[in-house]
């Protein structure tokens, strides 16, 4: 992280923009890199040049997306971050998304097995149902990030190809598109190459729409998680006692679960829930005010971290989720946490 912070000042001192300086009265002459990935689509995809130059000399690199990458919210401490999101604002919001919608998340449960509330928690932490879902122009977004953030240009080059690519498909005006400062779009805020892959038309009008369909927004959550194997019934994390074990070994597993429950249980790690033993699981942890919160993630937690690589973020959607179904209506509230 550190390493990123410091490769992030650089280029912001550079104080780089999109194209360089034009001799008087010439149109403005796009950097060398740029012209290689105009090359590249033109080559790969049959773009018109003299249309992505046009494109190009209107888009502007933005500094301010450079520190929001560098310190991102879900760096900060796990109950910091639970504040942001486990209030007042996003569980009313969500209850009454759940109600506005409940028709469409019965059938989204039924279709791709994810229940109501983990789909109304990633859309309440994405935008607040559709309230932020971004005002920084996607192409700015997307450029700054593919050309002036070396740490992770290679992952938002190939973003910029995906959105001009999704841009042709569906007819959006490049320069206009609005959406999160990382190129996110939408209700749920998909990359582009989500968007491609994973967004559907779920109310059948004939239009893939995350802006103004909330419809196609939980059919599209539902779907992406289905898509990565979510398992209708079965658990997302349960709560371990570690003890003074050392854990050092199994926290560098990885966040996808390789480690049997069983041999977890030998070395004295103790799951507060009863789990098979041959299961597998991750081992995480959480900063709390008290210190760390050890957890078991299972498969769906894996699942749930494919939308968002971030262990806060996770825990976020389920915790949310949690506090959704503990106030809908009936003894279950006929959403069935997992």
């Amino acid at each position: 992280m550190r390493k990123a912070v410091i490769q992030a000042g650089a280029v912001l001192m550079c104080a780089l923009i999109l194209y360089q300086a034009p001799a008087a009265g010439a149109h403005k002459t796009l950097r060398p890199e740029i012209e290689a990935f105009i090359d590249d689509m033109v080559r790969q995809h049959q773009f018109k040049r003299a249309d992505l130059r046009r494109m190009f000399r209107q888009v502007r690199s933005r500094p301010a997306i450079i520190r929001a990458m560098s310190a991102p919210a879900t760096a900060r401490p796990w109950h910091e971050f639970r504040d942001r999101y486990l209030d007042r604002p996003h569980i009313d919001g969500g209850i009454a998304f759940r109600e506005q919608n409940s028709s469409t998340l019965a059938r989204a449960r039924r279709e791709f097995g994810v229940p109501e509330e983990f789909i109304v928690a990633v859309i309440g932490i994405e935008t607040l149902y559709g309230r932020n879902v971004g005002s920084t122009r996607v192409l700015d977004a997307l450029a700054t990030l593919a050309f002036d953030y070396p740490p992770r240009a290679g992952f938002f080059t190939g973003e910029l190809e995906q959105y001009l690519l999704l841009a042709r498909e569906a007819g959006f005006d490049t320069l206009n598109v609005k959406g999160s400062y990382a190129g996110a779009m939408g209700i749920p805020q998909f990359m582009p190459s989500s968007y491609r892959k994973y967004v559907i038309d779920f109310d059948g009008d004939g239009k893939r729409d995350l802006w103004g369909d909330a419809a196609d927004a939980i059919g599209s959550v539902a779907h992406y998680f289905q898509a990565f194997g979510w398992r209708p019934g079965e658990p997302v994390v349960v709560p371990v006692d570690v003890r003074d074990i050392d854990v050092s070994a199994q926290l560098a597993a990885g966040i996808r679960p390789s480690l049997k429950v069983g041999e977890l249980k030998r070395l004295g790690i103790v799951p507060a829930e009863e789990l098979r033993d041959d299961e597998d699981a991750t081992l995480f942890f959480v900063e709390s005010e008290d210190g760390p919160q050890y957890w078991l993630g299972l498969w769906n937690f894996y699942v749930i971290t494919r939308y968002n690589r971030s262990v806060n973020y996770s825990m976020a959607v389920y915790e949310l989720a949690r506090a959704l179904r503990a106030a809908a209506p009936g003894p279950a509230g006929g959403m069935g946490l997992e």
